[in-house]
């Protein structure tokens, strides 16, 4: 059985963050893959008060395993105070880009040699 392949969302402040996190999360190997989508319009409560801001919005694939990592690192690097950061697992997908993703985060951790 392959391990679990998860999504994960990640809203930024603007595309610079974005890139950076995506760039920084994929050397890592904390994330086969970081798609930013840019001009998204979030609106939502914050202490006590309604905010409408522009964001860019990350999807990151990664595994169950490396999800603890992944959030921690988005944590030390996010300017937010309180960073969207949820993850939803692939109920189904091409075998073959799964299998991509678990390869792209396994790193040196579960290399020999």
């Amino acid at each position: 059985m392959s391990p679990e392949i998860w999504l994960v969302y990640c809203t930024c402040p603007e595309d610079a963050t974005a890139a950076g996190l995506a760039e920084r999360l994929v050397t890592e190997r904390l994330a086969a893959c970081a798609n930013r989508i840019p001009a998204m319009s979030s609106t939502y409560r914050w202490q006590g008060q309604v905010h409408t801001d522009s964001e860019v919005q990350l999807i990151l694939k990664t595994t169950a395993a490396r999800y603890p990592d992944l959030e921690r690192r988005i944590r030390e690097l996010h300017p937010y105070e309180l960073p969207e950061i949820v993850a939803v697992p692939v109920q189904a997908g091409l075998p073959a880009y799964l299998s991509w993703v678990q390869q792209s985060v396994l790193g040196d951790m579960d290399r020999s040699g």
